[in-house]
């Protein structure tokens, strides 16, 4: 009976092209996940809710993250990183189908939960994957490029979205995303390992619940929940209060939150940069 060889972690500066597909799903993940706030105004009106009901679709979504990683990963431990991948963008382009063609607000609600687990789990292995493969002297850069497509996200995808949306309706922007997602699919299969990444084989259930225990890692957890709730909060009804309140017309809404996304791009390549060697400092200058 043969084994097969774990995938070990590369040692050259260069990073794999694996980091950059991975970053290439996240911003489809951080297009939909922060979309929404632009297309609030839309899908309240064209599903009969108030805006504040509408909301809930953000709040869905975060549900689903929260729930997503820690469950998820607990429940594919034992699976390749390929098939996890993959089978996580499957889901989120079914979630993103299923909104695109109900007109009830709890199903579209329901597709976001559903939507956010697979972005959880495409979050919680692609993390994993990308610093095995870069290796330990890059792992901070790659972590970076991969979060830079949540942040190209913000700059890029949920103003095109939002743009999209304008013209479309809310569900236009559903389905580019829903077919976007197949070359990432396709991309994943191409690069990802089908094989065990590193020593991830020998990791059980028992340690990673051990592992829930340490408080470094829940004070680390309430500074990052601190940190997005604060963006969030901000973010979700950017688009009404623009509109609403401030008098910035529609059609000027996307360029706010280009604006958003460009200060996110670069504190994240910022990071990206110096984590590695001052992961502290970096931490206390981005919170401060």
């Amino acid at each position: 009976m043969t084994t097969r060889k774990p995938v070990r972690p590369r040692t050259t500066t260069r990073l794999p092209a694996l980091v950059y597909v991975l970053a290439a799903g996240i911003f489809l993940m951080g297009t939909t996940e922060f979309m929404i706030a632009g297309l609030l105004p839309d899908v309240a009106a064209d599903l009969g809710v108030d805006i504040a009901r509408a909301g809930l679709l953000v709040t869905a979504f975060a549900v689903g993250m929260i729930i997503g990683p820690p469950v998820m990963a607990l429940a594919t431990l034992r699976l390749p990183a390929r098939a996890t991948l993959v089978g996580a963008l499957a889901v989120f382009a079914a979630g993103h189908v299923v909104a695109a063609v109900s007109d009830s607000f709890t199903v579209v609600t329901a597709s976001r939960v559903v939507t956010a687990l697979a972005t959880g789990t495409f979050w919680a292995t692609g993390a994993v994957v990308a610093t095995t493969v870069a290796g330990p002297g890059a792992s901070a850069r790659a972590l970076a490029v991969m979060s830079g497509g949540l942040s190209l996200a913000v700059v890029a995808g949920v103003p095109l979205g939002t743009f999209a949306g304008q013209f479309t309706g809310w569900r236009g922007p559903f389905w580019m995303l829903a077919v976007g997602v197949v070359p990432a699919i396709v991309a994943v299969v191409r690069f990802a390992p089908a094989t065990a990444i590193g020593n991830a084989v020998r990791v059980s259930v028992r340690w990673e619940i051990w592992a829930v225990r340490r408080w470094r890692m829940w004070a680390m957890l309430g500074a990052i929940m601190l940190a997005q709730a604060g963006v969030l909060g901000a973010y979700s009804f950017m688009s009404p209060q623009l509109s609403d309140r401030a008098g910035v017309a529609t059609p000027l809404v996307p360029l706010v939150l280009v604006g958003f996304g460009i200060g996110a791009l670069m504190g994240t390549a910022a990071g990206g940069r110096v984590g590695d060697r001052w992961p502290l400092a970096t931490i206390a200058v981005a919170v401060s």
